[in-house]
């Protein structure tokens, strides 16, 4: 049988794994893979460059 202290440990334990849980999951959507850091590096050089096409000029050439 759990005592009060044991049970309100249990309970915080619960919802302190719960929120790494969706630390883990948003951190997942945020780190880049080593391959898209260097698309991403990639691009930035581009931009750098003067070489980037704008959205609008990109939407015209789609026909959107």
């Amino acid at each position: 049988m759990e005592t009060k202290l044991e049970q309100k440990i249990l309970e915080k334990l619960d919802k302190i794994e719960k929120e790494v849980e969706g630390i883990r999951v948003h951190m997942a959507d945020i780190v880049l893979t080593p391959e898209e850091e260097k698309i991403h590096e990639q691009g930035l050089k581009e931009y750098r460059e003067g070489k980037g096409t704008k959205l609008a000029d990109l939407k015209k050439e789609l026909g959107r």
